[in-house]
């Protein structure tokens, strides 16, 4: 019997949903990639400083292959390794995690959290992740956040949430002021300026040879980003959005699952008001809900970001 042409359309949409459904399910959400870019905010004549950025790794104790594909960007030797949050993703994935990200200890490193280093992943309808998200911290943290902070602490890294450091690398000094999750309100703007009026990183806009400041947050809220570029940030990072997860070719991603602008929900733009600008990278994070297992057009990466002079 012959098919009709409506029934031959029908059965090749078909198909074509079911390779997507194992595209993104199956194939995608495992092809780690680096995305490398350059970013110009170091003084004249400063040597390159290479910054490894790791966001949103989601991490649950059986993902072996994630775990060794991130230890293995040891071997990229960056300068710097930044940790921009939700790199927990099972209640039991902190000794995984701290294993993994044992690979960097000795390389100066700096991380905040994000809303799943405090809870564990639940089943949710995700049509919601396309409205306004929720911004509620309401039910009992299931995450031992204060042992995972002593663990990253205890490989060296340098804790930023609410907080402000300060490091020399190749020659440059780089001064740092982050915030905890936006997301879940745990961002405290107040005490992060009280830290670094206390280390003396305060910002100062008419000193010749200012030392490099980047600001780190988790989730890019506008009024995360307007707290650090307040603080003369010349570059900002930023996770959180996992690049939207699902991108529509020609479109880009759907939801920034925050109130930064869609377009800018992955990789590289800039950040302004009326009185200063700063870059922004926002990366698309290396993991997904393990309720919400699916990527499409937005492979799981880490940014290799050079920052370097002006002209060079």
């Amino acid at each position: 019997m012959t098919r009709s042409p409506r029934s031959n359309t029908a059965a090749a949409l078909g198909w074509a949903a079911a390779g997507v459904l194992l595209w993104s399910t199956v194939i995608e959400r495992r092809l780690f990639t680096v995305r490398r870019l350059e970013v110009p905010v170091l003084r004249e004549g400063a040597a390159p400083v290479r910054v490894l950025q790791l966001s949103d790794l989601h991490l649950a104790p059986w993902q072996t292959n994630k775990m060794n594909w991130v230890r293995s960007l040891a071997a990229l030797k960056p300068d710097l390794v930044v940790l921009t949050g939700d790199l927990m993703g099972h209640t039991g994935a902190r000794p995984s995690l701290l294993h993994t990200l044992a690979a960097f200890a000795g390389t100066p490193t700096v991380f905040v959290h994000g809303s799943n280093d405090y809870y564990g992943p639940k089943l949710k309808n995700p049509l919601k992740y396309l409205k306004e998200p929720s911004r509620l911290s309401t039910r009992e943290q299931d995450i031992d956040n204060a042992k995972l902070t002593a663990g990253l602490e205890e490989l060296g890294f340098l804790n930023l949430n609410n907080s402000a450091a300060s490091l020399q690398l190749r020659g440059s000094q780089l001064d740092f002021f982050g915030l905890d999750d936006p997301h879940i309100r745990f961002d405290d703007g107040a005490q992060m300026r009280s830290e670094i009026a206390a280390q003396g990183l305060g910002f100062d806009e008419r000193a010749d040879n200012a030392p490099t400041r980047i600001g780190v947050v988790h989730a890019p809220y506008q009024s995360a980003l307007g707290e650090l570029l307040d603080e003369g940030a010349d570059l900002i990072l930023a996770g959180h959005t996992h690049g939207g997860q699902v991108r529509v070719p020609g479109i880009g991603a759907l939801t920034s699952n925050s109130d930064l602008p869609n377009d800018q929900a992955r990789g590289l733009s800039v950040w302004y008001d009326a009185h200063r600008a700063a870059y922004l990278n926002v990366s698309a994070g290396l993991g997904n809900s393990i309720y919400a297992p699916v990527r499409f057009a937005c492979r799981p990466e880490a940014s290799l970001i050079t920052l370097s002079a002006p002209g060079v």
